[in-house]
């Protein structure tokens, strides 16, 4: 039996919808200062985002959702800043993970879980846990992110592994590399979106991105709902994917 969106796609000569959709998710603080609010508060609004943007994912048959939530960076905002976005933090973890196993989305933290406090990290490991064999979207957050990190931390354990006798150097291709980033056993994003009119990926998923095609909307981030991200994957389906071979 064919898949349906196959046929769609198909039928109107459009590419198929993305299996990988990473969103970076910025604005929050602008919006919140358009309004005369505490840049928390863009940041709560930006929670409602995030869930119509995993609905929305859902929706398009989106399987793999990657959202920036905390780069590597943002450790050097105002401690203040940091504290409330670990708190609303707290209470993603703790107030969604009901909805997010009954619609069942797997949810998976990549990035530098050590940076977090002690009760985060158990949370995280409790809602991985919980969601472990949901099947319908997988849902990453990468939290204390950095795409460079990413790839030191990568060469540093496959290094231990040749200095350990484990692997042999001749051994080491994009396909080993790939699997010692912390995004492995996930497909490479097809689709990068990001929000707010800005249009650089911020150390975000670099190696991952390599032929990913990129989206940038002006909406700031706790204004981008479905109807936003159904034009992102509209955009998407209208381009020519040739991963540098020739134009056909």
């Amino acid at each position: 039996m064919s898949d349906p969106v196959d046929a769609v796609s198909h039928a109107t000569g459009l590419a198929p919808p993305p299996t990988h959709v990473a969103v970076i998710m910025d604005g929050n603080g602008r919006w919140a200062k358009a309004r005369g609010l505490p840049r928390v508060a863009g940041h709560r609004r930006g929670a409602d985002a995030v869930r119509a943007t995993i609905e929305a994912a859902i929706d398009q048959g989106v399987r793999h959702l990657t959202l920036f939530g905390f780069s590597s960076e943002n450790w050097k905002r105002p401690v203040e800043e940091v504290s409330d976005l670990m708190g609303l933090l707290r209470h993603y973890l703790r107030a969604e993970l009901a909805d997010l196993h009954r619609n069942g989305v797997r949810l998976r933290i990549v990035g530098e879980r050590t940076r977090l406090a002690a009760d985060i990290i158990g949370l995280i490991a409790n809602a991985e846990e919980t969601t472990q064999r949901n099947v319908r979207l997988e849902l990453t957050i990468a939290l204390s992110y950095g795409g460079r990190a990413d790839i030191v931390q990568a060469a540093r354990r496959l290094a231990a592994d040749v200095a350990a006798g484990r692997l042999a150097v001749d051994d080491i291709d994009e396909a080993r590399f790939g699997g010692a980033l912390w995004t492995h056993g996930t497909p490479d994003p097809d689709l990068l979106i990001r929000t707010s009119g800005e249009k650089r990926i911020s150390n975000f998923l670099l190696w991952q991105c390599a032929y990913a095609e990129f989206v940038f909307v002006d909406t700031l981030w706790p204004d981008f709902g479905k109807r936003e991200f159904a034009d992102a994957i509209a955009e998407f389906r209208r381009r020519e994917r040739r991963y540098g071979t020739a134009a056909g």
